[in-house]
C-alpha cells in the first residue's frame, strides 16, 4: 500500500501537471486568434477522440465479458449511418435507440 505522504505528493504533482497542461492552451492562447493551420488540426480532434472512446465498448464490452456482441455491432452501424449525415446528436440517439431496442427484443 502507498504511504500517506507519497499519496499526497503524487496527488499534488498530478494536479499541478493537469493544471499546467490546461493552462498552456487555455491561459496562454485563450485570448488570441489561432492560426488557420491550428484551427484545421483542431477541427479533427472530435472525429479522432469519439471513435477511440466508443470502439472498445463495441468490440470488447464488459457487459458481455469481452465477447463480441451482434447487438452492439448493429447499434454502432446505426450510429455510423446517421453520423455520416453530419448529425452527432442524431448518431448518438440512433445508436442508443438501436442498442436498447435490440436488447429489449432479444
Amino acid at each position: 500500500m502507498i504511504s500517506d505522504t507519497a499519496f499526497w505528493v503524487l496527488t499534488i504533482l498530478l494536479g499541478a501537471g493537469t493544471f499546467l497542461i490546461r493552462f498552456s492552451f487555455l491561459g496562454l492562447l485563450g485570448g488570441r486568434t489561432l492560426p488557420d493551420w491550428a484551427l484545421l488540426h483542431l477541427k479533427y480532434v472530435g472525429v479522432a477522440v469519439f471513435p477511440a472512446l466508443i470502439l472498445p465498448l463495441v468490440l470488447w464490452p464488459d457487459a458481455t465479458g469481452g465477447t463480441l456482441d451482434p447487438i452492439r455491432i448493429a447499434a454502432a452501424c446505426a450510429a455510423l449511418a446517421v453520423g455520416l449525415s453530419g448529425s452527432v446528436i442524431g448518431a448518438i440517439f440512433a445508436g442508443m435507440g438501436t442498442l436498447y431496442a435490440l436488447q429489449w427484443l432479444s
